[in-house]
């Protein structure tokens, strides 16, 4: 029987960096199902930072986050971002989507149909009706981002555990009783980080699930097209979400920016939604696909209302919920880890009151 004062279970950026924050004051064992540490969503993320992505609780964890990307102390000894920039572009139709994420928006610039081209050579400017461009989108360094909070919290006493396929999870007294193919785990609170399988993990708890919804998202890396360097070039997408595109490597990675929802599982392209999106990236564009390098797709989970779902379950004691983040995990790792480790060791949060309930489980109960 191995015990701990917290057990996470899920090892993506979520139950990772919750870790190396909790493990600063308790004893933390995470739990991973995998042979890998952030197996299905963190090592399949478009690791970009956008300030203005997400809805005005999302915004204001990016803002919250923004600090420690900047100067991540104990994970790196740099900072973790770097420029990029994001260009959305809108056609006709789109206009309405257009005003809408404009809205709210901080730090967006205008751009003429010409300025966009200019930006983007590729672009058909006959398709441009309107352009916004927001220079501090920046690319977030995930590897160096998720190694450093592993090193983090194994430098601070957790105990990290990969091939731990939890299997039962039990209220027994005042604790928790988990169970994989091979190992017993005891803990006063348990943390449910564990993504597309976060209903799942609370349903086998015996606690009410809340309705997160894993949905499919895929990409491609396609050749950089020739003759241009598409070094400089921001991340390019449409207003409506489309598609988009960011240089990746020195070639170009192109995502239909689908989400359908499906069971959760190791995802997988489907061919013919690859093949939609690459054909609307194609008629915003003035090049044609004739290859892809590689393939792939991930999985994206969101609560019914769109925000992560972070904090105590009312009806369940000692059992936290840390799930919910969508596409928006990497960005708001350091903002949500620190709420975690605040609201399991009884201290103030550095986030607004109005934030912590957004995010608490408690609105869907």
């Amino acid at each position: 029987m191995k015990t701990a004062d917290f057990i996470i279970i899920g090892g993506g950026i979520a139950g990772i960096s919750a870790a190396a924050m909790l493990s600063k004051q308790a004893s933390v064992i995470v739990l991973e199902s995998e042979k890998q540490l952030g197996y299905h969503s963190t090592s399949r993320s478009a690791a970009m930072f956008i300030r203005n992505y997400g809805n005005a609780t999302l915004r204001a964890l990016n803002a919250s986050a923004e600090p420690f990307f900047l100067n991540p102390e104990g994970v790196s000894d740099l900072s973790l971002l770097s420029p990029r920039g994001e260009l959305l572009v809108a056609d006709e139709d789109e206009l309405a989507a257009f005003s809408e994420y404009a809205k709210g928006s901080q730090g967006l610039e205008t751009l003429t149909a010409d300025e966009a081209v200019e930006m983007v050579p590729i672009l058909r400017k006959d398709r441009i009706a309107a352009a916004l461009y927001e220079q501090n989108a920046l690319d977030i360094d995930v590897d160096r981002l998720f190694q450093g909070y592993i090193r983090l919290a194994r430098r601070q006493g957790s105990k990290i555990e990969v091939k731990q396929q939890v299997l039962t999870i039990e209220r027994r007294g005042s604790s928790w009783h988990i169970t994989t193919a091979d190992q017993e785990y005891l803990a006063p609170v348990v943390i449910n980080a564990a993504g597309a399988w976060a209903d799942e993990v609370a349903r086998i708890s015996g606690v009410t699930p809340i309705g997160i919804t894993p949905m499919r998202r895929s990409a491609a890396l396609i050749p950089a097209p020739s003759g241009h360097d598409i070094t400089s070039w921001p991340l390019f997408g449409s207003a409506s979400e489309k598609w988009y595109a960011k240089p990746d490597a020195g070639a170009l990675l192109v995502s239909p920016a689908d989400e359908t929802p499906v069971d959760p599982h190791d995802a997988w392209v489907d061919d013919m939604v690859l093949a939609e999106g690459i054909d609307r990236f194609e008629q915003a564009v003035t090049i044609s696909v004739t290859k892809l390098n590689h393939s792939w797709a991930g999985l994206r989970s969101f609560a019914p209302d769109r925000t992560p779902v972070v904090g105590f379950d009312p009806q369940a004691d000692s059992f936290f919920w840390l799930a919910g983040q969508g596409g928006y995990g990497v960005q708001t790792a350091p903002a949500l880890s620190c709420l975690t480790a605040a609201l399991c060791l009884g201290q103030k949060p550095a986030l607004g009151d109005d934030i912590i309930a957004a995010l608490s489980p408690i609105r869907f109960r």
